[in-house]
């Protein structure tokens, strides 16, 4: 948890005396309430690509050819 605004939305204006603002003005991170689009990709992207290098075709029983990853 955070410290709670003393204020209503500033829309990323810092007010004076307010507990959370000062918080934010000494460096503290911004709450992100979601991933951002962009970050979610990266994430399955990285997902994917840690899936294929670990992909054991002998004991997931792949035939001749193995299609893992493809798609």
């Amino acid at each position: 948890m955070t410290t709670s605004h003393s204020h209503g939305p500033n829309f990323g204006r810092h007010v004076d005396g307010c507990p959370r603002c000062a918080e934010l003005a000494s460096g503290a991170e911004p709450v992100r309430w979601s991933p951002s689009r962009a970050q979610r990709d990266r994430d399955d992207d990285q997902r994917r690509a840690r899936e294929i290098r670990e992909h054991d075709c002998t004991r997931a029983g792949c035939s001749v050819v193995c299609t893992f990853g493809d798609w």
